[in-house]
C-alpha cells in the first residue's frame, strides 16, 4: 500500500507541474487515502508520524488546489490542454474526462461528426454508461452528429436503440444531425467542456476481438489527438 501512494503521489506532482490541476487534485486524494490507510495497520509510531505528516502535506497541496481551480473557473480563465500521442495507452473515457462526471451534471450535449459507423456507436454507449455510472442526477443527453449517407438505416437503428436503454434509466436521448457540423466537442451542465480532436473516436482498431484492448479502452493504443478542456458558465438549454 505504501508503494502504491508513493507512485499515485509522484504521479500527482507531476500532474499539479504540467498544470493538469483537476487530474492533480484526484491524484493527491487518492494518494492521501492509501497513506492514511497505511498509517492504520502500521504499529510503528514513528512511521504513523511519518505517514500523517506526508498526508497533511499533501492534503494542504490538494485545498490551495481546489481554491486555485474555483478561481480560475469563476475568472473563466481555467483551461488543461493535453496531446495524446500515436500508440499509447490508458486514455480511456474515464482517465481523460470520468472526473468531470459528477452528480452535478444534469445535462450532457455531444457534438461529433462521426457517430455513424458501428464502432463510433459503440464509442457513443460506452460514453453513456460512463455517465450514467457517475451522474446520479442526470436526466438528458443530446448529440449533434451528421447522417451516415451509405448506411443511415443502421445508424438511426443504433441510436434508437440506445435511446430507448437511456429511457429505462429516465434519461431522455435527443439527436440532432447537421449537414455542416465539424467541431467535436462534449459540453456538461455544470460548466465545463471537452474538446477533443478526433472526437469520441480517437482509438485504433483492437489487433484482435480477444486481446486486451478490445473490450477496455484503457488498454486500447491511441491515435495522436488533443484534448483541451476548460470551464465556462453552465449551459443555456438545461434539460427542462
Amino acid at each position: 500500500m505504501e508503494s502504491a501512494a508513493a507512485s499515485i503521489l509522484k504521479r500527482a506532482v507531476e500532474m499539479d507541474k504540467e498544470e493538469q490541476y483537476t487530474m492533480a487534485l484526484v491524484l493527491y486524494q487518492e494518494g492521501v487515502q492509501i497513506l492514511l490507510e497505511t498509517m492504520k495497520e502500521t504499529k510503528d509510531t514513528a512511521r504513523q508520524k511519518h505517514f500523517a505528516t506526508r498526508a497533511s502535506e499533501y492534503l494542504d497541496r490538494a485545498e490551495k488546489l481546489k481554491a486555485l481551480i474555483n478561481k480560475k473557473k469563476a475568472a473563466g480563465t481555467y483551461r488543461e490542454l493535453t496531446k495524446i500521442e500515436s500508440g499509447s495507452t490508458g486514455h480511456g473515457y474515464s482517465s481523460v474526462f470520468g472526473r468531470f462526471l459528477d452528480a452535478a451534471v444534469t445535462y450532457i450535449h455531444i457534438e461529433d461528426p462521426y457517430i455513424r459507423a458501428f464502432h463510433q456507436c459503440q464509442n457513443l454507449v460506452r460514453l453513456c454508461e460512463l455517465a450514467v455510472r457517475k451522474c446520479h442526477a442526470l436526466s438528458k443527453i443530446s448529440l449533434v452528429t451528421t447522417v451516415d449517407s451509405e448506411d443511415k438505416k443502421h445508424q438511426i437503428a443504433r441510436l434508437e436503440e440506445l435511446k430507448k436503454s437511456l429511457s429505462s434509466h429516465l434519461i431522455s436521448f435527443e439527436v440532432e444531425f447537421s449537414d455542416t457540423l465539424h467541431d467535436r466537442q462534449i459540453s456538461l451542465s455544470n460548466g465545463w467542456v471537452i474538446k477533443i480532436g478526433r472526437g469520441l473516436d480517437y482509438f485504433k482498431a483492437p489487433d484482435g476481438k480477444f486481446v486486451l484492448g478490445s473490450c477496455d479502452l484503457e488498454l486500447r493504443p491511441c491515435l495522436e489527438t488533443t484534448i483541451d478542456i476548460f470551464h465556462r458558465s453552465q449551459l443555456n438549454n438545461a434539460a427542462t
